[in-house]
C-alpha cells in the first residue's frame, strides 16, 4: 500500500471516528466504507475495522459514561447474548461473494439510519424493552457483528430510538459500550487473522484516537449535526453500492 493512500485513508478514518464517536459509536461503517473506497482486500477489511472500532469505543464508553449518559440496565441484556454470538460470528470466514454483498447492504442500512434518525431524537415517553426481547435482540445484533466486522452499534441505536426504549444520549452511552464489548469479541474471534492487517493500521488507529476522542468529547455535551451525519451517510451509500455492485 503506497503512501499516498495510506495518507488518504487516515484522513477518511479520522473524519469517520470524529463524527460516529460524536453520536457513541466507534465507526467501523464508516473505516469498511473507507476501506472499499480504496479497493482493500476483504480479508483486511474485517480485522482491521474492529481493532479501529475497540479504540474509538473505548474512549466514546468513557466520554459519555462520565457525563452521565450510561445505563447499565439498559445495556446487559443486549450484551449479555450478544457478545458470544459476536465471536461466534467472527470464527466464521466468509467467501468474497457473499462478504461483500452483506457488508454493502450494512453500509447502506447504516447510511439510512444517520440519514433519518435525527427524527426521533426525542421521544415523547420512555419504556425498557422487556428482558427477553433485549435478549433476541442481543443474539440477532452480535452474529451480524462478528460476521461483517461491525461493533453493532448501528443497529443497536436505530432499535433503542425508533422503539423509544432510550433516548438519543442514553442511546449513545449505551451504543458505545455495546460497541466495545463486541469488537472484542469479534476480534477475539479472528485471532488468526489479524496478521493479514498492514502496518499502516499504526497510522489508522492514530487517526481513529484523535478523531475518537475529539469527537466523544463533543457528542458527550453536545450531539453532532445534522448536516454532517447526512454528508456522511452519501459517503457510506456510496460505498455499499460499490461492494454490492463492483
Amino acid at each position: 500500500m503506497d503512501t499516498t493512500t495510506v495518507a488518504a485513508l487516515s484522513v477518511l478514518i479520522l473524519v469517520a471516528a470524529l463524527l460516529y464517536s460524536s453520536v457513541g459509536h466507534a465507526g467501523a461503517s464508516g473505516y469498511l466504507a473507507a476501506m472499499a473506497l480504496f479497493n482493500v482486500a476483504p480479508e483486511v477489511m474485517k480485522p482491521a475495522a474492529l481493532a479501529l472500532n475497540v479504540l474509538v469505543a473505548a474512549i466514546a464508553t468513557f466520554k459519555f459514561s462520565r457525563a452521565g449518559c450510561f445505563s447499565w440496565r439498559l445495556f446487559w441484556p443486549f450484551a449479555v447474548t450478544s457478545i458470544p454470538f459476536a465471536f461466534l460470528g467472527g470464527l466464521i470466514s466468509l467467501p468474497t461473494s457473499i462478504y461483500k454483498p452483506i457488508v454493502g447492504a450494512v453500509l447502506l442500512y447504516a447510511a439510512v439510519g444517520l440519514f433519518f434518525r435525527t427524527r426521533r431524537e426525542s421521544p415523547t415517553s420512555l419504556t425498557p424493552p422487556a428482558m427477553w426481547v433485549a435478549l433476541i435482540f442481543g443474539v440477532v445484533i452480535g452474529l451480524l457483528s462478528g460476521l461483517t466486522g461491525v461493533g453493532g452499534g448501528i443497529f443497536l441505536s436505530p432499535l433503542l430510538l425508533m422503539m423509544g426504549w432510550a433516548e438519543m444520549k442514553q442511546t449513545a452511552g449505551v451504543s458505545a459500550a455495546f460497541i466495545l464489548v463486541n469488537s472484542i469479541a469479534g476480534l477475539s474471534g479472528l485471532v488468526s487473522s489479524i496478521g493479514l492487517v498492514p502496518r499502516s493500521i499504526a497510522f489508522w488507529g492514530a487517526a481513529a484516537l484523535v478523531g475518537g476522542w475529539i469527537g466523544a468529547g463533543y457528542g458527550s455535551r453536545r450531539l453532532a449535526s445534522v448536516t454532517l451525519r447526512r454528508l456522511l451517510s452519501i459517503v457510506l451509500v456510496i460505498a455499499g453500492l460499490k461492494m454490492i455492485f463492483v
